[in-house]
């Protein structure tokens, strides 16, 4: 068992592999982004863009397509990792603009899944994607 712990946690082994942490926060992240909420938003985007929340002035149909943008767009982007610090972006400022602006006066419990998916996309602005991306395939 101590030679079993030993090799899971020694420096450079596959178990502190940073990249596998970074390829699951991006695929897992950007998978259920797309999925539980940019999805359903452009399937329904005629229904919903004339009520949509417009936190920023714009318009409801903007904001939406803003939000569709990030949740669809970028969320696949992250999942394959291209771009994705660039595509973290907008993810990180939908989530920041969902909990501060539209959950602005609900209880923190309301805000707290926004911050949650903010967390991965920060982390990932610093990052990058890591080495089993494409824009690691690119870099070379």
């Amino acid at each position: 068992m101590k030679k079993l712990i030993k090799k899971a946690t020694a420096i450079g082994s596959a178990a502190t592999d940073v990249s596998i942490g970074l390829l699951i926060l991006r695929v897992g992240t950007g998978i259920f982004m797309l999925l539980a909420h940019g999805w359903p938003k452009l399937s329904t985007f005629s229904e919903k863009s004339g009520g949509f929340p417009d936190p920023i002035g714009l318009g409801s149909p903007v904001s939406l397509s803003l939000a569709v943008f990030a949740e669809v767009f970028c969320a696949l982007a992250i999942a394959l990792g291209l771009f994705t610090r660039a595509a973290a972006i907008p993810l990180l400022v939908t989530m920041v603009v969902a909990a501060f602006v539209i959950h602005g006066d609900d209880p923190f419990q309301k805000k707290e899944f926004a911050l949650l998916y903010a967390i991965p996309f920060l982390t990932l602005i610093f990052t990058g994607a890591g080495k089993y991306s494409i824009d690691a395939k690119l870099s070379k």
